[in-house]
């Protein structure tokens, strides 16, 4: 499962986990390869997870055998935090990942006794709230080129609006997280390159350039 693994723990210096608990919780840190599974659903829920480097998915698979992406976390972001004893999806590297990874039991002992992170902890809570119901909204009243628009402003978003804009997750991926197949999301792509609301930028089509950010907004409205 695991292709590097760093011995000596350091604190969680950024991301949410550092919004949790700062200084107060060590970590070590873990490198999976691409595809690697991190935790499976229903495995007992005993650590928390922060991503340095690299990008997962969480997911479920369905009676019928398909796919149901429910989030992708990215750089800073924690996973992984359970209001059970065990794991709702399963979570596996999109790309070759590092991540941070502390005790469950740990870090809410360090929260439990910090007005902050208590907080920080709320507004966490609330977050992931939001970006499930939101995801629960893309899914049931969106067509296909209105969902594919909200994804990339969604990833534009959490990018800090860059210029060239990286995809680590391929069209399946993206499809499967939109409930959609891949060759839907593939002309819903092409859609919008025709209509000049982007342009991808070099041959794997993974980095895109926005160029009409208000015009996909329209769309997601």
């Amino acid at each position: 499962m695991l292709i590097r693994t760093r011995t000596v723990s350091r604190p969680a210096i950024d991301g949410q986990l550092a919004a949790l608990a700062g200084e107060r919780v060590c970590c070590s840190e873990f490198t999976y390869r691409r595809g690697t599974e991190v935790f499976g659903e229903g495995e007992e829920a005993e650590y928390v997870y922060q991503i340095v480097s690299g990008a997962i998915r969480t997911y479920k698979l369905l009676c019928d055998g398909r796919r149901q992406i429910n989030s992708f976390h990215l750089p800073g972001d924690l996973f992984g935090l359970e209001n059970g004893a065990v794991h709702r999806f399963t979570a596996e590297a999109v790309v070759q990942t590092r991540v941070r990874i502390t005790s469950r039991r740990h870090l809410l002992d360090s929260i439990e006794h910090e007005e902050e992170g208590r907080a920080s902890l709320l507004t966490l809570v609330t977050r992931n709230l939001q970006h499930a119901e939101n995801h629960m909204l893309l899914l049931g009243r969106k067509r296909s080129v209105e969902k594919v628009a909200a994804f990339l402003l969604e990833m534009d978003r959490r990018q800090d609006h860059p210029y060239v804009m990286s995809l680590p997750m391929s069209r399946r991926d993206i499809a499967d997280y939109l409930g959609l197949t891949l060759e839907t999301v593939s002309r819903a792509l092409s859609t919008l390159r025709d209509d000049h609301m982007l342009r991808f930028d070099g041959q794997t089509q993974r980095k895109l350039v926005l160029l009409d950010r208000k015009g996909l907004a329209q769309l997601d409205a």
